[in-house]
């Protein structure tokens, strides 16, 4: 039996995954909405670019080249309380985004979102694709939180939250509950997660009766905060670290060549200029 003959060009969604134009699952759904359009005519999902190909959406165009693809940058963030994870806020309210390096070529892709008030760990990417693939709920990554709760808190309700508790999308329960210390009615906890799901953590908490004071994120998959990453700063990650991404991510290593590639590394504490 004879193989289907390959498609010219590459798919829409993964090419501009790759250049960070957002995570694929993002692309698929603007395609879907009509709005990014190639060579003039809004596209489907399904199409396929070849170079000298005009990609357009909102305000931005890309022409689509020969060329291999851009190296691939990831970064972690200290976000903050108060902070939104979003490009735009209608409010005026800070956004992470204001805090980053400036890229010459495509954008940053938060690797899932953590809500205004709560602080600590977050990845950013130039790669959607990577993005896509540790946020998919199938790639089961582990998210550690550290936790102050108000409340009664005895060996019982950790078991119920750890055999699982009824949320309105659907049960929850959290991989592991560790006690972190404390004192009276504000305790501290160390809980594992492996879904995304929109405040997943204060709803399980809240579901048996205790209310979440304080949350900051210490963990996503291979890699944890540093000690060291003030609050509102980034650091890049190093080859050890992506590479453990990529395997948990299903994706290829990157090539030797990619990590002799010179870049200009700003050291821990170092706030990046405001775009």
């Amino acid at each position: 039996m004879s193989e289907s003959p390959r498609l010219p060009g590459e798919r829409l969604q993964k090419y501009l995954a790759a250049r960070g134009w957002g995570s694929r699952r993002e692309l698929e759904q603007w395609i879907a909405a009509g709005q990014i359009r190639v060579n003039g005519r809004a596209a489907s999902l399904g199409d396929r670019v070849v170079p000298g190909d005009r990609i357009t959406m909102d305000r931005r165009t890309l022409r689509v080249q020969a060329d291999s693809e851009p190296p691939r940058r990831v970064i972690a963030y200290n976000k903050p309380d108060g902070e939104l994870v979003s490009r735009f806020d209608p409010e005026g309210r800070p956004t992470v985004f204001n805090q980053l390096p400036t890229l010459k070529k495509g954008r940053w892709v938060a690797v899932g979102r953590l809500d205004l008030n709560t602080s600590g760990l977050l990845l950013l990417t130039t790669d959607g694709e990577l993005a896509n693939r540790l946020m998919h709920p199938t790639a089961a990554v582990e998210r550690e939180y550290a936790v102050r709760v108000l409340g009664d808190v005895d060996p019982s309700l950790i078991q119920r939250l750890q055999a699982g508790v009824e949320l309105e999308d659907g049960p929850g329960r959290f991989e592991r509950v560790q006690e972190a210390g404390g004192q009276g009615a504000n305790r501290w906890f160390h809980v594992v997660i492996t879904e995304g799901r929109n405040r997943e953590v204060r709803r399980l908490w809240e579901a048996v009766g205790v209310r979440v004071s304080r949350l900051i994120r210490l963990r996503y998959g291979p890699v944890s905060l540093s000690r060291r990453l003030a609050r509102g700063r980034w650091r890049e990650l190093d080859a050890g670290e992506r590479m453990a991404l990529l395997v948990m991510a299903g994706l290829p290593a990157e090539a030797p060549a990619a990590e002799s590639a010179k870049r200009t590394r700003r050291p821990y504490g170092t706030r990046a200029r405001r775009r």
